[in-house]
């Protein structure tokens, strides 16, 4: 049996089918409408190729490297072959390891329990939680969020010049921010790193859905990416990049699959020796369909062609900024300016609007599904917004009643799934419910702000 391909999606100028398009939900106005899933940097819908090849594959689920069963040995293949897929997609170098995860997340805190010890790292403030805080064993430099993509690179270069020769460092850096969609300087930043004897690794969270993403053109030492927003919502992520520290480390996890050899002392005790594949990682019964699924959406965003693709996403962003720009009570949030590049994300605020206020109404009266909040970045956002960086803060959680100022923000993000329709109701919800204000009451409830569902 070869699992189908044959319902893999075409690609039009640059769109690819996903899940989801033909979802209605009702309006507190009265009425459904067809919904707007603008939240992709949160998780993107999954593509049409990527369902359908888990579909076909289902009825013939089993255990990996176990079993002897038919089954088994076809599922272990699957398993094996999504992990050379990930790398071609990655272009890692032949040595480089691909280890499957649950998330972005998980990844990173899986290269936190590998740090050789006494390990320095470096990270700017303006990374996603997921990259500012498992690094809780080690020695961390938090640096200042940079205005450019050069101040970003001097600012690492400062650092890493005053740091000790001898001992070993990581630094770790985002490829697309999650909250402004811009570019960061990743070459740059790696030849920073390596110049003085520091790794570095890539959170491309953001930045794989989007971008083609090479570890050997980067020159980065490990790169972390999570299926969910690279259309493959099925729980796996990946780490993938040199296999040295990963090998001398104790398993992420203790258990079956990591162990190659177990055996009982003469005073009772157990010793295991732990395998120094990727597989001394990947303990307990690995997430096959979610590993297969990432496979799966790789292929599909690699043979819709990426010009394409980027051609598209470039287009969409250019008209959601225009028509933001259109209304001078809007202002978008920037690090870099209005010319750094970007991917689709775009975060902004409203003059006289609360952020979770204005994302209720959207969705409320509009069927537009955004993201408000601090965007599990709350550094970054209060930065951006002239708040206190270290102030306490929830992650999408209002701070004010609708109508109250609040220091979070609205966050739109699109990607291949999107279709231009989506984009120009959204320009023209912002403009109407700026101009016109909402046509609903709502309230604080449980830390969101929702309609008032007794309105007459």
């Amino acid at each position: 049996m070869s699992v189908s391909t044959a319902a893999a999606a075409r690609t039009i100028c640059g769109e690819l089918p996903v899940l989801g398009r033909d979802v209605t939900v009702p309006l507190v106005t009265g009425g459904e409408v067809a919904y707007a899933a603008l939240d992709y940097a949160a998780s993107a819908p999954a593509l049409q190729r990527v369902w359908d090849d888990v579909a076909a594959y289902a009825p013939y689920y089993g255990s990996v490297h176990r079993g002897a069963g038919y089954l088994s040995q076809l599922s272990t293949d699957l398993f094996e072959n999504a992990r050379r897929t990930v790398a071609g997609f990655l272009d890692c170098r032949a040595q480089d390891q691909v280890v499957f995860t649950r998330s972005t997340t998980d990844s990173l805190n899986l290269l936190a329990r590998a740090l050789p010890a006494g390990c320095e790292i470096f990270v700017f403030e303006t990374e996603h939680h997921a990259a500012l805080l498992p690094w809780r064993d080690a020695r961390v430099t938090v640096l200042d969020a940079p205005r450019t993509p050069r101040q970003a690179v001097e600012t690492l270069e400062r650092a890493l010049a005053d740091r000790d020769p001898y001992g070993p460092a990581l630094v770790c850096v985002t490829g697309a921010s999650n909250v402004t969609g811009e570019l960061w300087p990743v070459r740059e930043l790696a030849a920073a790193a390596h110049a003085h004897g520091v790794r570095i690794v890539l959170d491309a969270a953001q930045l794989a859905p989007h971008h083609p993403v090479s570890v050997r053109d980067l020159d980065v030492d490990w790169v972390a990416f999570s299926g969910h927003k690279l259309y493959a919502p099925f729980g796996s992520g990946v780490l993938a990049g040199r296999a040295d520290w990963l090998a001398a480390a104790e398993p992420y996890l203790a258990g079956g699959g990591a162990s190659r050899r177990v055996t009982r002392r003469e005073d009772g005790g157990v010793d295991a020796e732990w395998h120094e594949s990727a597989a001394r990682h990947e303990a307990g019964s690995p997430n096959v369909i979610g590993a297969y699924s990432i496979a799966s959406a790789c292929k599909a965003l690699t043979e819709a062609g990426w010009e394409a693709l980027v051609a598209r996403e470039q287009h969409l962003i250019a008209r959601v900024r225009a028509g933001l720009a259109e209304v001078p009570e809007v202002r978008v949030l920037s690090l870099f300016g209005d010319d750094a590049p970007r991917v689709g994300v775009i975060s902004f605020v409203v003059e006289g609007w609360n952020s979770s206020h204005f994302a209720a109404a959207l969705s409320a009266e509009y069927g537009i599904g955004v993201r408000d909040g601090l965007f599990c970045a709350h550094p970054l956002v209060r930065t951006l917004l002239g708040g206190d960086p270290g102030a306490p803060g929830e992650c999408g959680a209002p701070e004010a009643a609708p109508g109250e100022r609040s220091l979070n923000a609205v966050r739109v993000s699109f990607g291949a799934g999107t279709p231009d329709e989506h984009v120009e109701r959204f320009v023209d919800a912002v403009r109407e419910l700026v101009r016109d204000g909402a046509r609903w009451r709502y309230r604080t409830e449980d830390g969101r702000c929702v309609p008032v569902r007794d309105q007459v």
